[in-house]
């Protein structure tokens, strides 16, 4: 006997031109889909609330940015903490417990993975042959020297795990101790690593000294060597992948979940840092990273001192969300004149050249075998050289703030059941018929680390389908 339930769904979708009412899924048969990928995903992609990037349909090999072991997790979105956070979303939306089990034993993987300087490193090692070789802050201490203790920043690793943490934290109403301090002590450790001007480092350990030139304003070098510097820049002030953005962004969300103004203190003193790193006339963009004396400098050795066309638009999107936030004036100051700026140099096609060569604005580039040229015929395939104009968009953000004033509207996704549509239905249908009968979603693609694969399980699918999944429950139930 059909449930009121269906009979009602049914008459929804009568009137959909491309869904018959007997294939429209129902909430039983969402529900078991879940419950079947959902648990595969954990018993046999992840690690003990850990993720990775993908791994092969066989189940035999794990990636990350690198390879990864049987029993060990990556930290970089979309694995661990991107998980979590579409678990954390999926049991706001559902109330089912299988994300809340899922979401918990996220949380308890990323508290293992803590490091005792605060954040998180590339990866969480679970095995324990191994973990002694990682300064984890749930492990006893030992007096070996050579543990790793360096929490990075970079590509948003430790900003996701923290996030997803504050965002469990608040979803479980602040009751949860464990997870409640891990967050705080992450947040402190962030806020400790932080230099006196408002910037951050690439990755700190709990011993990263401090550079006290808190209000000297950026300029160029005289000169620049034009050979790969085999400098360290781990303690850089460090833009590159909008690493600072990410922080800054991530400041104002503790600020929204716990209401303490030191958080909101911290990602203000970020936006200060951003003002004073804008480079002068008249070449008024950013740079990726900047030495003690606040100039370009070199990183990797595809990464020059230069102006930089990606994470000058990250500065500009985040000086522009400080004032959205506070409605203070003096976030908006950069803005104008870095547009115009980066308007003059843009492509015709649009697009912005990563490097600008200080001096002249000429694009740069380098050649497979990393000489560092102006011609763009013989690049790396492993780095964005290019990459896509936000002026556009940046510019309408900036004239509506101009004529409206600060909306102060909230960074944390809000959780509402969607409407059912058509659209929503189809994609719900097309999820479950894909599941395959172990519970994953196995596609096309190949492994960047393993040759010869060609059907693989990735966490970004994953992750799509489950939020698929629970946003037809949540509608149906609305």
């Amino acid at each position: 006997m059909k449930s009121v339930f269906h009979m009602t769904l049914v008459l929804i979708v009568s009137s959909f031109s491309t869904v018959n009412a007997q294939d429209f899924p129902s909430q039983e048969q969402a529900e078991e889909a879940l419950q079947k990928a959902v648990r595969f995903y954990r018993e046999n992609v992840g690690v003990q609330g850990g993720s990775v990037y993908r791994v092969s349909s066989d189940l035999k090999k794990r990636e990350g940015e690198n390879r990864v072991g049987p029993r060990e997790a990556w930290i970089e979105p979309p694995a661990t903490g991107a998980v979590g956070m579409a678990y954390v979303r999926a049991w706001k939306l559902t109330n089912l417990p299988v994300f809340k089990e899922a979401m918990l034993e996220t949380a308890d993987g990323l508290i293992r993975g803590q490091l005792e300087s605060g954040g998180w490193g590339e990866n969480i090692e679970f095995d324990p042959d191994l973990r002694p070789r990682y300064a984890y802050r749930v492990d006893p201490r030992t007096d070996s020297k050579n543990r790793r203790n360096y929490s990075t920043f970079d590509d948003n690793k430790s900003q996701s795990s923290l996030q997803c943490l504050m965002l469990t934290d608040q979803a479980l109403d602040f009751k949860n101790q464990q997870i409640h301090e891990a967050a705080m002590y992450a947040l402190n450790a962030f806020v400790d690593a932080q230099y006196p001007n408002g910037a951050w480092p690439q990755r700190f350990t709990e011993e990263t000294p401090k550079n006290e030139n808190a209000q000297l304003k950026a300029s160029f070098p005289d000169s620049w060597s034009r050979e790969y510097q085999k400098i360290s820049y781990s303690k850089f002030y460090t833009l590159n992948d909008n690493t600072i953005s990410d922080l800054i962004r991530l400041m104002l969300i503790a600020y929204e979940i716990y209401e303490d103004e030191q958080w909101l203190d911290a990602a203000k003193r970020g936006g200060d840092f951003l003002i004073l790193a804008q480079l002068p006339e008249p070449q008024p963009g950013w740079a990726q990273q900047y030495n003690e004396r606040m100039q370009p400098e070199w990183a990797r050795k595809f990464e020059p001192p230069a102006i930089s066309g990606l994470e000058s638009q990250g500065a500009m999107e985040v000086l522009l969300l400080l004032y959205d936030k506070t409605g203070e004036e003096r976030f908006l100051k950069p803005i104008p004149r870095a547009l115009e700026y980066y308007r003059s140099i843009q492509f015709k096609d649009g697009q912005l050249a990563r490097f600008y060569e200080m001096g002249t604005d000429k694009p740069l580039y380098f050649t497979r075998d990393y000489k560092l040229v102006y011609t763009d015929d013989d690049l790396p395939t492993h780095y964005g050289f290019k990459v896509r104009s936000k002026l556009d968009r940046l510019e309408k953000q900036y004239q509506t703030l101009r004529s409206n004033g600060p909306s102060k509207r909230s960074l944390i996704r809000s959780v509402r059941a969607p409407k059912m549509s058509e659209n929503l239905a189809n994609r719900t249908a097309k999820v479950i018929r894909s599941l395959d009968q172990r519970g994953a979603w196995v596609e096309d693609g190949s492994m960047k680390n393993f040759d010869g694969v060609s059907k693989v399980i990735d966490t970004r699918t994953y992750t799509r389908n489950i939020l698929t999944l629970a946003d037809f429950i949540a509608a149906t139930k609305r």
